[in-house]
């Protein structure tokens, strides 16, 4: 979507941005990690400047891919290069279904739907935590939600990186789950910790912890700026780029100063905003070509890229399809490595539903379908099959047929191929029931 010269073009801009603006580092201990590996940092406003050479070589220290474990190690995964992963939705306020509506979700609900993404194969790591239980004392309910991610799930989960003290729990807690060292975990992470910066240009103090935290201890973080253009970023998606370039690439340089070789990811949430209220407006056209550049990007600085499904719809409805499909489209196309919140993402992240966790895991199952390769050969050719069938013949009964048809197509999950009758007399079910 960015002809070389223009990739180039906005690189050199965020270089530029970083080297005479700057950004603000609230954390004073990450200033001075970053003043003793050369940048120029004035604790006093607490602004931090790195030129060009230092971001370049802080950056080329990051390894391109790496493996996420698990504790069962078939479901261990590569980030980066030609993978692909699949999160579930992490870390909404509220949970929704057709018997209860939006709510305040329990976390006994919680596990409920760990339990379902436990359950979906297309899903490669448990986003974080589906919305908050807030039952639970807000000081200690991330112990209550990691032993519930260990005791439910044999996949990859995330952890919550606000703040050292939560960072160093999951740390633990993983480590002991799964029998490691701590030398042991630094060379096998398991952990994949999302490190937002507060747009524009600014890292506060508990992303800043999360991040010397997780990657002291060799574990993955996602450095991801929340650029929504015309709000926390310029209206132009050429401007957008550059400022989520800049924040990113000193995320980045972050965790090579404090672990050289920490494995780190290129985090891509540029969106636009609705400017007649402000509201971000998610599943875009302007999300799907920002997901496209930044994976030019992410490539450029050989680096895993992620990129998320979002909609801005309240209900799982057509909105919501489209807009999931406009954002998976434009990360997968954009070679995404990691798609953060596919799968029960609504009302701009406000929401976690149970019935937009199956209608995704629909989606991302198509899409895994689209992405295999055509298998040509002589068998799958078919000539053989063609003359059996003959001049106005059917393929129904013949032998190429009846010994592929039982996986020879995709079997949808959900989507209705009955015809009007058949599907009335079952009562008329649409998507979400």
């Amino acid at each position: 979507v960015l002809g070389a010269d223009q990739l180039e073009q906005i690189h050199l801009a965020s270089l530029q941005l970083l080297e005479n603006h700057g950004m603000k580092v609230m954390h004073e201990g990450a200033r001075q990690l970053l003043a003793d590996a050369g940048a120029s940092v004035d604790h006093d406003s607490e602004m931090v400047r790195l030129d060009s050479g230092m971001v370049m070589e802080k950056v080329s220290l990051a390894p391109s891919e790496f493996t996420l474990h698990a504790r069962n190690p078939a479901k261990n995964f590569r980030l980066g290069g030609n993978h692909l992963a699949f999160t579930s939705v992490g870390g909404p306020a509220y949970a929704s279904d057709l018997d209860r509506g939006r709510r305040r979700g329990t976390f006994e609900e919680a596990c409920d739907y760990i339990r379902l993404v436990q359950s979906l194969d297309i899903i490669h790591q448990e986003g974080g935590g589906p919305f908050e239980p807030i039952e639970l004392p807000a000081e200690t309910r991330h112990l209550d939600l990691y032993h519930a991610q260990i005791r439910l799930l044999d996949k990859n989960w995330q952890p919550i990186a606000l703040g050292g003290t939560r960072a160093r729990d999951a740390i633990n807690m993983a480590r002991i789950s799964l029998g490691f060292s701590e030398e042991e975990f630094a060379e096998k992470p398991a952990l994949f910790a999302i490190i937002n910066t507060n747009s524009p240009l600014q890292l506060d103090i508990p992303m800043a912890e999360g991040l010397i935290e997780m990657s002291s201890a060799g574990q993955a973080v996602c450095i991801t700026p929340f650029t929504l253009a015309g709000a926390m970023a310029p209206v132009t998606l050429a401007g957008t780029l550059n400022q989520q370039n800049a924040e990113a690439l000193l995320g980045v340089s972050l965790t090579q100063v404090v672990r050289p070789g920490a494995p780190v990811v290129f985090g891509a949430f540029t969106s636009n905003v609705d400017m007649r209220t402000g509201s971000p407006a998610l599943g875009t056209p302007v999300y799907s070509k920002a997901a496209q550049a930044s994976g030019q990007h992410a490539m450029r600085y050989g680096l895993p890229m992620r990129s998320s499904n979002v909609t801005s719809s309240s209900v799982v409805d057509a909105q919501s399809t489209y807009e999931s499909a406009m954002s998976l489209w434009g990360a997968i196309t954009g070679h995404a490595n990691i798609i953060v919140h596919a799968a029960g993402w609504l009302e701009g992240g406000l929401t976690a539903s149970f019935e937009k966790l199956i209608v995704d895991a629909e989606m991302l199952q198509m899409m895994s379908e689209y992405l295999q390769p055509i298998e040509v050969n002589d068998d799958t050719i078919a000539l053989d099959a063609i003359e059996e069938a003959g001049p106005g013949g059917h393929f129904f009964g013949v032998g190429h047929t009846m010994s592929r048809f039982e996986n020879a197509f995709y079997k949808p999950l959900l989507s209705e191929q009955r015809n009007f009758e058949t599907w009335q007399e079952a009562g008329s079910p649409d998507t979400r029931t």
